[in-house]
């Protein structure tokens, strides 16, 4: 019967092979010899640490992952997992990205479910170190081997996995969004006001506006009884416990409501939103506004300006056109938003804005730069989404006044921005704008054109084979 290899038995077979005794590879490694014999040759072998097998490996100028399949078994070295060693192998799996070992040393772990504490503690060192990618492993194992569905660490796993997924690609946002959703009330309430403000942020740039007012309107119910429970307890504030969340109570509260008002919008429903913009114009009530506090109240009594605008131009009032332009020079950050609602309304009711296209060509002309300019606290996606859609107003309103070649350029310009956001709808309408202006297209209009449908057909083929591997 041919014996097992081992990783003691896989580095002896090297060391005979390249020659070396415990010196010279002692000199090789940085380890010395009495190191090595106790290893290799002691009664019962010394464990090998994740560092030596690193050393040992580079000295070999092998892959550094040569022998991390065979070092599982070293973590559980007489039958028990040792934390020494599982933990800093683990920490250098992910590193190097090794998935497979991990998913061995938590399968084996898991033999044993009082291990989930630890793991779980693991999940929450490495996310709290930035490596974010890193602890979803973890945070995964957590979720399929927790026996209490109902406890928080079971629901703070599900809400870390959703904060490390939102990214730029509406399609994995919405699948993020509808696996934590389920356990967002099962939390803290630190972390209930930051999920339920991601959620609703998805939502909205879903453009699903119903369910965006759903869980705006959820976020104003945790942020009132908050506020309730400060009056409630007192004006001492050590009787207070401080919260924990991402951003200050205030900008819960204010966007409760700003989301809510913007969803409202968004379906036509102008005089209602309107009047959800009183709620959030004037924060400077709020209680315990530090600096960060007052900033916050700064943005949105400047974003309530912003929305009283935009909702006056939406609604066919073309005399706010100029103040609208004034409060835009003064408030740079809002050029992008206010030119498309500006454009949206020109289109709609009909009326030149020439001028105001001229007076901003330069924001315009730089609209892929000032996307990297939004708070990256919403995900990347929602700066994207406006300047997709902006792209797509301006081909729209050049089309309307018979300037075809522009129209078609700001047409290509959407669908890459679409496409690089995943968002189908929108992709769909460009495609058909697109084509029912193709009698226009310049040559070069038309190659650049075939080259993003090419490149549409790459990525529905690789997503073809990526779920072919998963469901094998």
């Amino acid at each position: 019967m041919e014996k097992a290899t081992t990783i003691r038995s896989e580095i002896e077979k090297e060391l005979k092979l390249g020659g070396y005794t415990f010196n010279s590879f002692g000199q090789a490694t940085g380890l010395n010899r009495g190191i090595f014999s106790a290893m290799l040759n002691g009664n019962p072998p010394k464990p090998i640490s994740v560092r030596q097998m690193d050393l040992i490996t580079k000295a070999l100028n092998y892959p550094e992952d040569w022998l991390y399949d065979l070092y599982v078994d070293e973590c559980f070295y007489d039958g028990r997992p040792h934390w020494k060693r599982v933990k800093p192998f683990l920490i250098r799996c992910v590193e190097v990205g090794n998935l497979r070992c991990v998913e061995k040393v938590l399968s084996r772990l898991m033999e044993d479910l009082n291990h989930i504490p630890t793991i779980f503690s693991l999940a929450e060192e490495l996310y709290e170190e930035g490596k974010l990618r890193e602890a979803i492993p973890f945070y995964e194992c957590v979720i399929e081997n927790e026996k209490y569905q109902h406890s928080e660490r079971l629901a703070i796993s599900h809400y870390k996995i959703f904060s490390i997924s939102v990214s730029e690609n509406l399609e994995t946002n919405l699948e993020a969004v509808l696996r934590f959703i389920p356990f967002r009330n099962r939390l803290s309430v630190d972390y209930q006001l930051d999920g339920l403000l991601k959620i609703a942020n998805i939502y909205y740039y879903l453009h699903q506006w119903k369910e965006a007012e759903r869980y705006a309107d959820e976020l104003r119910g945790v942020t009132s009884t908050i506020l309730s429970l400060k009056v409630y307890k007192g004006k001492n504030k050590s009787d207070k416990k401080p919260l924990n969340t991402d951003r200050h109570l205030v900008v819960y509260y204010g966007q409760g409501y700003l989301i809510k008002s913007a969803a409202l919008e968004k379906q036509g429903l102008f005089e209602e939103a309107m009047e959800y913009i009183r709620y959030y114009e004037d924060l400077s009530w709020f209680d315990d506004l530090d600096e960060v506090g007052q900033e916050e109240v700064q943005r949105f009594k400047v974003w309530a300006e912003a929305n009283k605008l935009n909702l006056q131009m939406l609604m066919g009032d073309v005399n706010s056109l100029h103040p609208y332009e004034e409060f835009l020079k003064k408030n740079p950050p809002e050029i992008i938003p206010g030119l498309l609602t500006i454009l949206e309304s020109a289109n709609k009711y009909g009326f030149s804005i020439n001028d105001t296209l001229i007076e901003f060509s330069q924001e315009i002309e730089g609209v892929d730069e000032v996307s990297a300019l939004y708070d990256s606290y919403y995900p990347q996606s929602s700066s994207l989404d406006i300047c997709a859609n902006l792209f797509h107003q301006i081909a729209i309103y050049h089309f309307n006044y018979s300037n075809n070649t522009a129209g078609i350029n700001y047409v290509l310009k959407s669908l890459r921005t679409y496409l690089k956001i995943n968002d189908k709808p929108n992709f769909v309408q460009g495609t058909a704008l697109f084509e029912k202006y193709r009698h226009a297209a310049t040559t070069i209009q038309k190659a650049e054109y075939q080259y993003i449908m090419e490149e549409v057909l790459s990525n529905a083929q690789k997503s073809n084979v990526l779920h072919a591997v998963y469901r094998t």
